[in-house]
Formats: structure tokens, sequence, C-alpha cells
């Protein structure tokens, strides 16, 4: 009975284990989404305040000598976000700050006995510094005009904060207790009320020291790439149709491989729609599955509020 008992402790530890490195932070999931209209002209001097409130569920799938089964996540998660339009000698520039606070439980069986566990609290926080170097001149006020049919080239530096809820002694974790940086690429051509985007990510992780106590988690590099077709129907008003993809990431665990490489396909449609000329919300529906044997595969629906001021 004490073998039983301790192959099930066992177990589970590896049950956490495998999760961590497949699925956590909840962070680094919500950081995943589709992201339209990253690139889009906007007047300096513009702010935009805005919350979130996205739902996921998630099946994991984990090495079969594991004798895991039925394993899956629900993850709530609030977003709070502020952007600030700038003008970056003489370009169009802006940069945005978002804080995600995530509810979520995770179980599956373990030999057909069930394993679960919950966690509560901020995610790792993120900025995101962005210039158009092409086809988005600064413009304020009365100067500031919808640009007609052109092509915006810009670049971007995202960073995740190691400030998120993180315990060294607990495996799942809803901060990463490392740095990500994301440095971008983005490609925007307008014409007519239609738009198509392209944004190229790099997504480089520092070291956790702390992983499981004292053992030392490394990450390969993440490569994304990730396109959205946009129609604008009026101002404030829009649909998008988009697609991504997502490979690499392989985690090594003092010195041992993990079986956790990523390849993720997404797909997302969201619409935009205007309350009135400062304020709107959007829907969004993002499906995402998993190209390998091990990953996960989720279904998450986001709802945001935002609201405008300045830039006259």
């Amino acid at each position: 009975m004490r073998n039983r008992a301790e192959m099930i402790a066992l177990a589970k530890r590896i049950l956490y284990i495998g999760l961590a490195c497949l699925l956590l932070p909840a962070g680094l999931a919500m950081a995943q989404v589709l992201e339209p209209r990253r690139w889009s002209h906007l007047p300096v001097g513009a702010n935009f305040a805005g919350v979130g409130y996205a739902y996921s569920d998630v099946d994991i799938f984990l090495d079969p000598a594991l004798e895991l089964e039925d394993v899956r996540g629900d993850i709530h998660t609030t977003v709070i976000s502020y952007t600030r339009v700038l003008d970056v000698f003489g370009k169009s520039g802006r940069i945005n700050f978002l804080v995600p606070y995530s509810v979520g439980r995770w179980d599956g069986l373990l030999q057909g006995e069930p394993a679960s566990t919950r966690r509560r609290g901020f995610n790792d926080p993120r900025m995101r510094f962005a210039v158009n170097l092409l086809g988005s001149p600064a413009q304020r006020g009365a100067a500031f005009t919808r640009l007609p049919a052109n092509t915006i080239v810009g670049v971007a530096l995202d960073i995740t904060a190691p400030l998120g809820e993180y315990l060294e002694e607990r495996l799942i974790n809803l901060g990463a207790n490392r740095w990500i940086i994301r440095p971008q690429i983005g490609v925007v051509h307008n014409w007519d009320k239609w738009a198509a985007e392209l944004t190229t990510s790099a997504w480089i992780f520092t070291d956790n020291d702390d992983f499981d106590v004292d053992k030392t988690r490394e990450q390969d590099l993440l490569m994304s790439i990730q396109s959205h077709l946009i129609y604008t129907f009026r101002p404030g008003l829009w649909a998008s149709l988009s697609a991504a993809y997502g490979g690499g990431a392989q985690s090594t665990i003092d010195g041992v491989q993990a079986n956790d490489q990523i390849g993720n396909v997404l797909v997302s449609v969201a619409l935009g729609v205007p309350i009135n000329r400062r304020q709107g919300f959007k829907i969004a529906y993002i499906h995402g599955e998993t190209t390998k044997n091990t990953g996960s595969d989720y279904d998450s629906v986001l709802l945001a509020y935002s609201i405008m001021w300045g830039g006259q």
C-alpha cells in the first residue's frame, strides 16, 4: 500500500511538471492571443484605457508514459490595459501596458485517480513599445487624417516582466519568474475598407533559476507569425479573420530536455462595435491546436471594453 501511495504521489508530481512545462504560466497563454490592428494609424496624444475578460477551456496532451488521461484546464482572466500614442521623431508610435489577473483550475486522471490544483492571482504584466517606420507619420488634432491606400511597416518590443504570483515550491504558477522579450516586425497594407496585417515575433526567454524550488528551467527561442484580414464597415465598426503559428521553445530542466516543444496553430474571428465616438467593445473567439504529440488544444472567448480621450 505504501508503494502504491508513493507511486501516486510521484505521478502527481510528474503531472504538475508536465502541466507547468506545457501550459503555464497562464500569462504566456494569454500572450498568444491573436492581436489585429496593432499597427493602426492613430492620432498623436490619444489615450486608450480598456478592461477585458477571457475564458479559456484547455485540453492538455502529455506523454502516454505518464499514464495521464482527461487532463484539462479552465482559466478565467481579467485584463486592464492602457495605451498612449506618441510622436517618435516624426513617426507614429505607441506605448501600452497590460496587467492580467487569472483564476484557474487544472485537473486530470492519474492511473484512474483524480488530481487537481487551483490558482488565483496576478499574471506577469506586459509592456509594448512600437514605432511605425513607414507609412504612418505622426499627426495630431486637426492635422490627423485617415490614410488612403498605403503600406505601413513597424517595429516593436514587447516585454513581459517577472512580477506575477510565483511560489518556487509550487510547480504551477501564474507568473513565470523570468523575463520574456519579444521583438516584432509588422506590415499592414490598407486599401479601401480592407486591411491585411502580418506580424512576426521572436520570443526570447531568460532562465527561471527557482523552478521546482532549486532547479533551473531554460527555454529555446519561440518563433511566431500571425496574419489578419480586416474589414472596416465604418469608423469603429470592424471585423477580422486571423491565423497564426508558433513553433519551438523546448524546455531544459537542469540539463535534461523536456518533451514540451511547441507547435501551435491558431485561428480567430473578432468584431469591434462602437458605442459612440470615444467608446467601443470587442468580442473575439480563438481556437488553438497543437501539431505535436504533446501540447494543448483550447478555445477562448474574449470580451473587451475601451474608451479613448485626447488626440485633439
